[in-house]
């Protein structure tokens, strides 16, 4: 059984990701392929043949990269009122 504050930390982090997602920005490259990051996530990048594709490959990006850094207890960037470093304290 998930405790409360387990349920609370889970939540947040849910919710952490799609705000973060709302501002991922795609481009088609001249090769055909789409080109994904999120502007304020340095490093969190993708690239793949459909918008739908890149999507899915860039959220698998931005959790591997939230969860590196909150292992290595660099900053992450508050999105909507969102801050996950003091929530991981």
């Amino acid at each position: 059984m998930e405790s409360s504050i387990g349920r609370k930390v889970s939540l947040m982090l849910i919710t952490y990701i799609r705000a973060a997602m709302k501002r991922a920005v795609f481009e088609k490259l001249k090769d055909g392929t789409i080109y994904g990051r999120i502007p304020g996530f340095q490093g969190v990048w993708a690239n793949a043949k459909t918008e739908s594709a890149c999507r899915r490959e860039l959220q698998d990006v931005l959790e591997g990269w939230i969860i590196l850094s909150l292992k290595r207890n660099l900053p992450l960037p508050v999105v909507e009122d969102i801050g996950l470093n003091e929530a991981a304290a």
